[in-house]
């Protein structure tokens, strides 16, 4: 037999991967969806970028004004206006951030069934948009703050590295999210009631000092918690930068919530490597 009679041998194509594929090739996809998705995002409406500001800004005034005219409740917290502005602003960026990331892989479907790239990209594009959405929106809070007769303080560098943290976890919770979709199309209502639990779980409208002490316990094992607390301390509240009461700042309660926290992340990355190689047979 001569050579070119021989059989070719069959070589087996690997599957797309979570994180594979090239770290440059990986980058230019990631720049190119996170562009794409934040231009689609207000295309053709009529306040275009601007509804990034408004929306935060608009339920700001709404929740302000409700629990200030209505309740009465905050004249008991100090800077209230600041206070509320600030964590509505972290967590519009978690909510929307893991809100977009459930259909995130579904509403690119043409590229993930024709294209070979690491499935990550997809739901990180979608957190960085949001990013950007957050740096806007924590420029117009720092205005608002200062405006406000609050001066700079040193805690404020403080805010950084809590940004770090929430940026990490909502990729986590995105990955988590992102990847469970194509098989189980519950996920996008089930997500969708548990952000709104999360919303009231953890501390964006109430500082968790005035929280009754059973409830306090509970929601000082939310994650999100004391990434809130430190963060509204540190910038409304300086000269208590941190928590005194040992329900929330506590060491046990404190590494409970560290542990969620590296779970959480954990199992995105597992679920994620487990499910990106069969995600394009879901769709």
């Amino acid at each position: 037999m001569s050579v070119s009679e021989q059989p070719l041998e069959l070589r087996e194509v690997p599957r797309p991967s979570a994180m594979g594929g090239g770290t440059r090739r990986a980058l230019d996809l990631l720049y190119l969806i996170a562009v794409n998705d934040f231009r689609k995002a207000y295309f053709g409406t009529a306040l275009g970028y601007l509804w990034s500001l408004a929306r935060p800004l608009l339920q700001f005034a709404v929740l302000l004004a409700v629990f200030t005219r209505v309740f009465h409740f905050a004249a008991n917290v100090h800077n209230y206006p600041v206070f509320l502005l600030f964590n509505i602003v972290l967590f519009g960026f978690f909510q929307e951030a893991t809100g977009l990331s459930v259909s995130s892989i579904v509403g690119h479907e043409a590229v993930v069934r024709k294209t070979q790239f690491p499935r990550l990209v997809i739901p990180l594009g979608v957190v960085l948009t949001t990013l950007f959405n957050l740096t806007l929106n924590l420029l117009v809070s720092f205005i608002f703050i200062l405006a406000r007769g609050i001066s700079p303080e040193w805690t404020w560098f403080g805010v950084i590295p809590i940004l770090v943290a929430l940026f990490v976890f909502t990729t986590a919770v995105s990955m988590i999210v992102s990847a469970l979709y194509p098989r189980f199309r519950d996920v996008g209502i089930i997500w969708a009631v548990l952000s709104m639990v999360l919303f009231y779980a953890t501390p964006v409208l109430y500082p968790v000092a005035i929280v009754h002490a059973g409830l306090r316990d509970l929601i000082a094992l939310n994650p999100l918690t004391p990434l809130f607390d430190l963060a509204q301390r540190w910038v409304t509240a300086p000269s208590t930068p941190w928590p005194s009461d040992p329900a929330v700042g506590g060491p046990v309660r404190l590494a409970v919530a560290l542990a969620i926290y590296v779970g959480v992340c954990a199992f995105a990355v597992w679920i994620f490597r487990h499910e990106a190689p069969r995600i394009a047979e879901e769709l």
